[in-house]
């Protein structure tokens, strides 16, 4: 990545743009980049947040964009320029590092090697003192000394976390140098990246509980909860790469203050992060939460302003309503290929995400629901793991992340939706035959129907228990579809109202959406709960099926029939018995709030 073209061994520019403008230029006129004027700008960008100018006279300014054609680095030197250096000297030695925005995890960790290399004394001296171009490549070519732990080793365990925010420089240059010094000090240390290809040398519950204390360099949001209970350092990452002797000594040294949690609780921190299900369920929801709002409100909105129609359900004919519609439709549409790809890549990191997209979207395909959708997210996410632990030539690597990776995992996740699809659909039809057994009108019937609709919502299993409600219409039984009405709203109303009753059981982002879930409810759009159930499936779909089997049966009961195809208080115009009707939504949404909020307090204790 540094070649030739890219040296420039006496720079001109005497302030920190123009030497910046310099090294673009370098790089422009060697064929690193796209368009030189977008990557300065998010050079600049960069440098605003913190400058990259470290200590003993070295400056890195980087930049990570699609204005780059191909990865590359430049280097240069000055007499001295100000770059706002971390010890207040000038800089003399540039290295301007240009990644492309899909750069690959080889091309990261050799960019990383190089800018290692300068944290050692010998290296930066060469550096300075060498004549010509050949003389620098040869430095930076030469292999990196082994350090040889000369201490006798030390009682304690340092783990660390290090981030910047663009991820190709600091990041691994503070993780080196704590790893170094740990090593010169006899010290046993686990450092973690957060670099711009993802989580690597990631840490885990056992190590962070086993851990003296904690070290976070970071100058961007990580995942702080799982240090709850521990004693933390939080510095600047060039505050690792300066001083990393002392930052480990405070750490072995007891220093540093109790990080408290924000979320309910250690413990389960703890339990989420040792089996990393629920931390990569919930990277999926919190991702797909506001397609469900965005999506559900919009479809809510169309239908409420339009109506429903005996027989034909929702009738939305005007060209505005019908493109607001179309437009909810559409991100409700996205929404399980979402969750499955983000529940991919948390697994996986990014090589993660294409076969979780695609998982997700052949779930909608073969009506899998969003089960379906976190069965394709967990394979695909394992999958391209897997995929990545391979050992593969050196001549591969640069090409695994983009087309290895993805093209292995998503093949392999499509065969398993295929073998998912076919036994989905010969079970609708056994469903239908055995409804299709059962006496119209019997309140066993609504109890069934009523846990099928709240059972995967929208899945294969309700869209058999609508489609028999409204196959029954046609033929002049809408008392079937009376109780079906009923069960289709009871989910999200129910949801709805329990992040109300115990706001604390839940976090900001899932009671914002069970304002969103009561509103869709009322309009009849089941799958508003979708977001808590895949959050929390063993307590919320128990719950909701049981309020919705209840709604039901006090629907049949009370002789409840709905003439249109569509469930909600907002077919009231067209059901036969209103108040009966109205009753069974409200008993059936209050048992389902009150049975959810009294299993997640369990859960709690």
């Amino acid at each position: 990545m540094l070649e030739k073209k890219y040296i420039k061994l006496k720079l001109t520019g005497e302030t920190k743009d123009e030497i910046l403008q310099e090294l673009v230029d370098v790089l422009d006129n060697g064929g690193a980049l796209e368009n030189k004027d977008e990557f300065l700008k998010v050079v600049k960008a960069r440098e605003a947040t913190s400058s990259t100018g470290l200590e003993e006279g070295i400056a890195i300014p980087h930049g990570k964009t699609k204005a780059v054609r191909k990865p590359a680095v430049a280097f240069g030197r000055s007499n001295g320029v100000d770059f706002n250096s971390l010890d207040g000297e000038p800089s003399k030695l540039f290295f301007m590092i240009a990644a492309p925005e899909d750069a690959t995890d080889s091309h990261i960790e050799t960019l990383s090697k190089l800018t290692n290399k300068l944290l050692d004394d010998e290296v930066r001296e060469k550096l300075e003192n060498a004549k010509t171009e050949d003389e620098i490549l040869n430095i930076l070519n030469e292999e990196k000394k082994e350090i040889i732990n000369s201490s006798e080793k030390r009682e304690g365990y340092v783990v660390a976390v290090t981030a910047c925010p663009v991820g190709i420089a600091h990041t691994y240059m503070a993780a080196d140098s704590l790893v170094n010094k740990g090593k010169e000090l006899g010290v046993e240390i686990k450092v973690e990246t957060n670099g711009s290809v993802g989580v690597k040398n990631e840490l885990t519950a056992e190590d962070i509980k086993r851990a003296t204390g904690v070290i976070v360099a970071a100058d961007k949001t990580i995942d702080m909860d799982r240090f709850a209970g521990k004693k933390v350092i939080q510095v600047p990452v060039k505050q690792a790469i300066r001083a990393p002797k002392e930052l480990i000594e405070k750490t072995l040294n007891g220093e540093g203050e109790i990080y408290k949690s924000s979320s309910n609780g250690k413990k389960e921190i703890q339990k989420n992060e040792k089996t990393g299900i629920y931390k990569h369920l919930m990277n999926g929801v919190s991702h797909m939460l506001p397609l469900v709002v965005c999506g559900g409100v919009l479809i809510a909105l169309s239908i409420a302003l339009s109506g429903i129609k005996a027989g034909s359900g929702a009738d939305v004919t005007n060209p505005f309503f019908k493109s607001m519609l179309d437009l909810g439709v559409a991100a409700f549409g996205l929404m399980i290929p979402i969750l499955s790809g983000y529940i991919a890549m948390s697994i996986a990191d990014r090589p993660g995400l294409a076969p979780g997209l695609v998982g997700g979207a052949l779930a909608n395909t073969v009506g899998a629901g969003f089960l379906g959708g976190m069965v394709a997210g967990f394979a695909a996410g394992y999958i391209a793991k897997w995929v990545k632990s391979w050992n593969v030539p050196e001549g591969l690597k640069p090409i695994m992340p983009i087309f290895v990776i993805p093209l292995v995992s998503t093949s392999l996740v499509g065969v398993i939706m295929y073998f998912i699809g076919a036994p989905i659909s010969g079970f609708m039809n056994m469903l239908t035959d055995v409804l299709k057994g059962m006496e119209a009108g019997s309140v066993f019937l609504a109890l069934i129907l009523g846990c099928m609709i709240s059972f995967d919502m929208g899945g294969p299993i309700n869209k058999v228990a609508f489609l028999f409600g409204s196959a029954m219409i046609t033929q002049g039984v809408p008392t079937v579809m009376g109780p079906i009405a009923v069960a289709i709203c009871i989910p999200p109303i129910g949801m709805g109202i329990a992040t109300m009753m115990a706001p604390k059981n839940y976090e900001v982002g899932e009671r914002e959406a069970g304002k969103a879930a009561f509103a869709m409810g009322l309009i009849g759009i089941t799958e508003g709960a979708i977001p808590f159930a895949a959050a929390d499936p063993f307590r919320v779909i128990p719950s909701i099926m049981v309020g919705s089997g209840v709604g039901a049966v006090i629907a049949a009961i009370g002789k409840v029939a709905d003439h249109a195809p569509h469930g909600g208080p907002i077919v009231l115009p067209v059901v036969d018995n209103k108040l009966m009707f109205i009753i069974a939504i409200v008993v059936g949404s209050l048992i389902s709030a009150i049975m959810v909020n009294i299993l997640k307090k369990f859960k709690k204790q």
